[in-house]
C-alpha cells in the first residue's frame, strides 16, 4: 500500500524541485520530507529522485510515480469531500419548474441524494409565477425556475436560453395560417411570450389547448393540436422546433435562475452546489434540432 502522506511529500518535492521549498509548503521539517521520500522509494524498490547538492530531478520511475500520486491523492481528496459533505442534514423546501423536473433535474437530485443522504427534500412543482409567490411568502427555501431577463436582483443565473416554437414533427402549419397555440394557463412566461409575439406581428391565432401540466401540453402538441413556446434546451421528447416554413415570429430570451427564500440554510446551499456542478452547463445543453 502506498502511504498518502509519503505521496504528498514526494509530489511536493517533485513540483518544487527542492526539499526545502517542499517542506515550507507542507509546513513540516525538511528531515520529515526526506524521510517520507526515502520510505516511499523503499516501498516501491526504485529511486524516484536524483539528488545532488544543488538540484533535485525526477527519475523515469519518479515521473511515473508523480502521475500515480496525483491520481491517488485526488481520489482521496474527493472521498474526504464526499464524507464531509454528507454531514449536512435538515430539510429543503425546493420549488422547481415542471419542464426542469422532467428533463435535467432527476440526475441532479440523484447525485444530491448520494452526497447528502441526511437531507430531506420537499419538492414543489409549478409555474414560475406561483413559485415566486411561495418563495416570497416564506413557503420555499430555494427555487429553480425560468424568468425573463431583467435587472440584476442577486439571483444566480444558471443558464441563459431562449424560447422557441415547438410542435409535432411534420405539423401542417403554413406562414399564412392562423396559429393554434398550446399553453399553460396564465400567469405563464411561455404563454405571455407566445401571445405577445403573435400580437406584435399581427398574426392570427387561437388558444387551441390549455393545460396546467407539461405532460398535458406535450400530449396536445404530439396530437397535432398546435404549437407551444418552450425553452430551446428543454424541448420535450417527441417534439421538434417548428421550422421557418411556418413563418412564426421570434420569441425572445429566457433565463433559468436559482433564488433563495427568506433564509439560507446549509441544506439549501448544498443543493445549490449540486445544481451548479451538475452537467447543466451551457456547453452541455445543446438546443434540439439545431434550434
Amino acid at each position: 500500500m502506498l502511504d498518502p502522506v509519503q505521496l504528498r511529500s514526494f509530489a511536493a518535492v517533485a513540483r518544487a524541485r527542492s526539499f526545502t521549498r517542499a517542506a515550507a509548503t507542507l509546513r513540516v521539517g525538511q528531515s520529515t520530507v526526506s524521510q517520507h521520500v526515502r520510505r516511499l522509494e523503499a516501498t516501491v524498490g526504485r529511486p524516484l529522485l536524483d539528488r545532488d547538492t544543488h538540484s533535485v530531478s525526477l527519475t523515469v520511475d519518479g515521473e511515473a510515480m508523480l502521475e500515480f500520486a496525483a491520481t491517488i491523492l485526488d481520489a482521496g481528496d474527493r472521498a474526504m469531500a464526499h464524507f464531509r459533505a454528507s454531514r449536512v442534514h435538515g430539510r429543503v423546501r425546493f420549488g422547481v419548474s415542471e419542464d426542469l423536473v422532467l428533463t435535467r433535474l432527476p440526475a441532479v437530485l440523484a447525485d444530491f441524494r448520494r452526497r447528502h443522504p441526511e437531507v430531506d427534500l420537499e419538492l414543489t412543482v409549478g409555474l414560475a409565477g406561483g413559485l415566486e409567490r411561495r418563495l416570497d411568502a416564506g413557503e420555499l427555501d430555494l427555487m429553480f425556475a425560468k424568468r425573463l431577463p431583467g435587472p440584476d436582483d442577486g439571483r444566480l443565473v444558471v443558464r441563459r436560453d431562449r424560447f422557441v416554437w415547438v410542435g409535432a414533427p411534420g405539423l401542417p402549419l403554413g406562414p399564412g395560417d392562423p396559429v393554434p397555440v398550446v399553453a399553460y394557463p396564465p400567469p405563464s412566461l411561455s404563454r405571455t411570450a407566445a401571445v405577445g409575439a403573435l400580437e406584435t406581428v399581427g398574426r392570427p391565432w387561437r388558444m387551441a389547448c390549455t393545460s396546467g401540466s407539461l405532460s398535458g401540453l406535450r400530449a396536445a402538441a404530439l396530437a397535432g393540436l398546435g404549437v407551444l413556446a418552450h425553452a430551446a434546451t428543454l424541448v420535450p421528447d417527441g417534439l421538434e422546433v417548428v421550422g421557418d416554413r411556418a413563418g412564426l415570429p421570434e420569441l425572445g430570451p429566457v433565463e433559468l435562475v436559482l433564488a433563495h427564500g427568506r433564509r439560507r440554510s446549509d441544506p439549501a446551499e448544498a443543493l445549490v452546489r449540486s445544481i451548479r456542478t451538475a452537467d447543466i452547463s451551457p456547453e452541455s445543453w445543446t438546443p434540439p434540432n439545431g434550434g
